[in-house]
């Protein structure tokens, strides 16, 4: 019998870097065994070297969850431990930025296929597993961003909307079967998102950022604590208020302020 098989165990997808290897570490530090996710191998492997010096057992699940087939070995290797997954932290996402008219079509559709159909796909397989069992909480990666029209962000935006959205839904009526759902929203937080979105040059993403392990560690205590969802950060707070106060169209304009690449600003002056 593995001696881990009394520690919780915590699957975590999106978990090479950023937020979801930060979620993964709070959860080790916390006395969980992990099953850690993501497409990049080295990476990957990297984070389970990390992870393991923290304690208990880490298994990898390399897996593209843009793919069905990919979101099913992640499932497979969740039941091929024999355990019931008490946290699902339904992490994994990308971003880009750029002129709606001039990004490129496959990639958004690939990013709504990892960022909204994914999401749901791996939800409804674990949230169906914790509902029978009558326990389990799940905390979904939404942002800020979904809280406002994303002017040179757009579809980025719009699929950080469906999950702010989809994750309250889905708590309202996980509460009954004691499975406990929570939204973590981020703002621009220090990682390789900004450059994987190719925002280098922009105002947002120039500016100073809240850590990766600040934000995980927020996450992981709203979850614990049974909050619907969290805003991270004191200035990210703040400008989620703002979205209750002005207009759309405001929100669009303030957004295109801190995505339009600054080159771009330039040349219109």
């Amino acid at each position: 019998m593995n001696p881990q098989a009394s520690r919780p165990l915590a699957l975590v997808t999106g978990a090479s870097s950023g937020i979801g290897l930060e979620l993964a570490r709070q959860f080790a530090r916390n006395g969980y065994d992990l099953i850690i996710n993501s497409e990049d191998a080295a990476g990957l492997e990297a984070a389970a070297q990390s992870l393991q010096a923290e304690g208990g057992q880490v298994t990898t699940a390399l897996a593209d969850l843009r793919t069905r087939d990919g979101v099913h070995t992640v499932l497979e290797t969740s039941q091929s431990l024999g355990r019931p997954l008490d946290v699902l932290c339904a992490n994994a996402g990308v971003g880009l930025g750029g002129r709606f008219t001039e990004t490129d079509l496959d990639t958004e559709l690939d990013m709504i296929q990892l960022n909204v159909a994914s999401q749901v796909h791996l939800v409804k397989h674990v949230a169906r597993a914790m509902a029978d069992r009558r326990d389990g909480r799940i905390l979904i990666t939404g942002s800020i961003a979904g809280l406002m029209p994303g002017s040179f962000q757009s579809v980025y935006n719009g699929t950080k909307a469906f999950l702010d959205s989809w994750g309250e839904a889905i708590r309202e009526e996980l509460k009954e079967q004691n499975v406990v759902v929570t939204v973590l929203m981020p703002g621009a937080t220090e990682t390789e998102f900004f450059h994987r979105a190719e925002m280098d040059d922009t105002k947002v993403g120039e500016s100073k950022k809240m850590s990766a392990e600040d934000v995980a560690k927020v996450g992981y205590e709203a979850l614990m604590a049974n909050d619907d969802h969290v805003v991270a950060g004191l200035k990210n707070k703040f400008q989620a208020l703002m979205t209750n106060i002005l207009p759309d169209p405001a929100l669009a304009k303030l957004h295109r302020d801190m995505a339009q690449p600054n080159a771009e600003k330039a040349a219109a002056e």
